[in-house]
């Protein structure tokens, strides 16, 4: 074949999977089988990888993801991304039109859309060709993932006209996407994802564009940033992207009224667990455009538009027997086996009780009808128990004396609630040590999971950590359902695993008393393990944020023969011991305005996790602390911030949104 034969070959190829994925993945009316798409793709991807020169940024073959990146670059929003205000009753809806009204008077409409729980993006088309995607980072400077948008198959690489303008939308991880991530990895022993939120934000930010495109994203765009807008509305220019090709969501309705707005909201309190998708609230908006440009923004949020947040789901289920764990410390937790029910979109069978006092309190017993729900829609608990359903068949439950594992009896530790099992050689602290030491705080070895873990300990392939870095091809290809590309990947990561700064693998081995901020806090103190094996308490001590009852944890541990001899081996098998990042910077030399202050983080961040912002508050000579004092300088308050945030306002503390964090962060 030549090259104008090909060209045109590509083009007829090109014309019918957009318009076949046009019709599959945004009107969700496919007209052709799947096997019929998937023959003209390869057909096309065949042609381009001979005619190289015929590749276009707009070819649907970049949606199998292209090379991998080395990091994301800052992208500048034309116009801010900003956030919305929250409502959690039908009175903050009714203030919020009141506002409104005063402002642009009586002649107002509003339009309600669904609040995607996902990630908010922004794609960027100049002349009808999608040109740049990215995150919302702190609103103005986001992260360009453009290579991982274009594997989202809804999203147009080129509209039906030459428009040159800005789109905000949220991608989003459809439930049946979710519930395939997760069974797959449940197959290979690694974490689950926590909810469709966080795998589709992890999916966007990998640097891997064909990891993305496995994952089966999609996207609703709900708003014009900036360019060619043919709308006088906001309802006008949700069906302009219509006309574009945009998908938007079709659940949108326009509302007179703020009664009416009332009434969508309601009515979608009890329809939200049947979509496909999961959302957490709706988005009011003022549709008049002139009228957006007259109620204008605060710093932070548009005053046209709100958020109505959806309470925590609630549902009753059986509570069927108590199960006991033991954890890597000994400690022995309780939690509710339920019968299995569907809460914030997936199915619950079990939620932690705690400790026995809980219990007590609560007054559960096995066989009760009990309210559960999800703290933040991710955690299930139990809220209450429902007593006056109780048949008399119900039976209390009585904590054990001795270990459910060991049959070591078990102690409650003067000062604490958790009784606990201290025999050392208790299989299941040990099996729960191993797990805890390839966590992701800790060494973080992908595809060692909880399951992969539990399957060597019970193998007797592995009795304690320095044993993971002698495991062997033969030993794990011959374990059931590790494929060959599953074990040579999990070597790989467990060799990338000895090149880990000292701090990781101080929190792997799970001192006593020694959280990862105080891992990372002594490894930059102390450089090497020898250093700090040799360290004596008053040497710990004189360290900021180091107190006697960790130091004596410290002494002790490495007064443990055992304890030596394993980091021995971990030498020995070419483990790093010495820190490898930066030495935090000194009130003295910091210039920043963190420098000296305590720091309280609470809510949901947005744009960083929680650690990522301790990390960079405290390499600029800040302190993060747990809890709101008077020796509190500042709290940064993200979403659904409770206590900590009433108690700052309390005491007239400075308090921030991540917005303003992330501008100090970015000075």
């Amino acid at each position: 074949m030549d090259l104008q034969t090909a060209e045109l070959k590509i083009n007829e190829l090109r014309s019918l999977l957009n318009q076949y994925g046009y019709e599959y993945y945004v009107l969700d009316q496919p007209s052709v089988p799947d096997a019929e798409y998937d023959r003209l793709m390869q057909e096309l991807l065949e042609l381009e990888a001979k005619f190289p020169e015929l590749k276009t940024p707009d070819s649907p073959s970049v949606r199998v993801g292209g090379d991998v990146l080395d990091l994301f670059e800052k992208v500048e929003h034309r116009t801010p991304m900003l956030s919305l205000g929250n409502a959690f009753n039908e009175q903050d809806l009714k203030d919020f039109d009141r506002r409104v009204r005063q402002a642009v008077g009586d002649d107002v409409s509003y339009v309600c859309e669904l609040k995607i729980d996902g990630l908010a993006v922004s794609l960027r088309y100049e002349n009808g060709l999608f040109i740049q995607g990215a995150t919302r980072g702190d609103g103005t400077i986001g992260e360009d993932i453009t290579a991982n948008l274009k594997t989202i198959k809804s999203i147009p690489l080129r509209l039906r006209e030459n428009a040159t303008l800005e789109v905000r939308g949220e991608a989003y991880m459809p439930k049946r996407s979710f519930e395939a991530l997760n069974k797959a990895k449940e197959e290979r022993g690694e974490e689950l994802a926590a909810n469709p939120r966080n795998a589709a934000a992890g999916s966007l930010r990998q640097l891997d564009p064909k990891i993305a495109a496995t994952r089966n994203l999609d996207v609703f765009l709900y708003g014009i940033g900036g360019g060619d807008i043919n709308a006088a509305s906001h309802s006008e220019g949700l069906d302009y992207l219509d006309q574009l090709g945009f998908k938007t969501n079709k659940e949108r309705r326009k509302c007179p009224t703020i009664n009416e707005v009332i009434e969508y909201v309601s009515s979608w309190v009890d329809k939200r667990p049947h979509l496909p998708y999961e959302i957490d609230g709706i988005v009011i908006k003022v549709d008049s455009y002139e009228h957006q440009r007259k109620l204008g923004t605060t710093a932070k949020s548009p005053r046209w538009a709100i958020a109505y947040k959806f309470p925590a789901e609630e549902v009753v289920t059986t509570l069927l027997d108590i199960e006991l764990s033991v954890g890597r410390t000994g400690v022995v937790t309780p939690t509710a086996i339920l019968k299995p029910v569907k809460v914030a979109g997936t199915t619950v069978g079990r939620a932690s009780l705690h400790n026995e006092d809980l219990i007590r309190e609560k007054d559960i017993k096995i066989g009760d009808q009990v309210v559960v729900k999800k703290a933040g829609d991710i955690i299930p608990e139990v809220v209450n128990v429902l007593a006056e359903q109780r048949t008399g068949d119900e039976r209390d439950f009585q904590m054990p004396t001795h270990c459910p594992e060991c049959e070591s009896e078990l102690v409650r530790l003067e000062g604490e609630v958790a009784l606990r099992c201290i025999n050392p050689k208790c299989p299941a602290q040990i099996r729960e040590g191993l797990i805890h030491f390839v966590s992701r705080d800790a060494m973080n070895i992908e595809g060692l999971g909880e399951k992969v873990i539990s399957q060597l300990f019970a193998e007797k392939l592995i009795s304690d950590v320095a044993d993971i870095y002698k495991l062997t091809y033969e030993q794990l290809i011959a374990l059931e359902r590790m494929g060959e590309k599953s074990v040579t990947n999990l070597l790989k990561a467990i060799e990338s695993s000895k090149t880990n700064s000292l701090e990781k693998l101080l929190f792997g081995l799970g001192i006593r008393h020694v959280g990862a901020k105080a891992a990372k806090t002594l490894a930059q103190s102390f450089d090497t393990m020898d250093k700090l094996a040799a360290a004596t308490k008053e040497d710990l001590i004189a360290i900021n944020e180091i107190g006697d009852k960790m130091a004596d944890s410290i002494v002790a541990f490495f007064d443990q023969e055992e304890a030596m001899e394993l980091i021995k081996e971990l030498a020995s098998a070419g483990v790093n011991m010495a820190y490898k990042g930066a030495k935090p910077v000194s009130v003295e030399e910091s210039n920043s305005i963190f420098a000296g202050k305590t720091v309280v983080l609470t809510g949901k961040l947005e744009q960083l996790s929680r650690n990522e912002a301790k990390e960079k508050i405290e390499a600029l000579g800040g302190n993060v602390s747990g809890s709101v004092s008077k020796k509190t300088h500042l709290v940064i308050a993200g979403e659904d911030a409770g206590s900590k945030l009433t108690k700052a306002e309390e005491l007239g503390i400075e308090v921030w949104d991540e917005e303003k964090l992330l501008v100090e962060l970015n000075k």
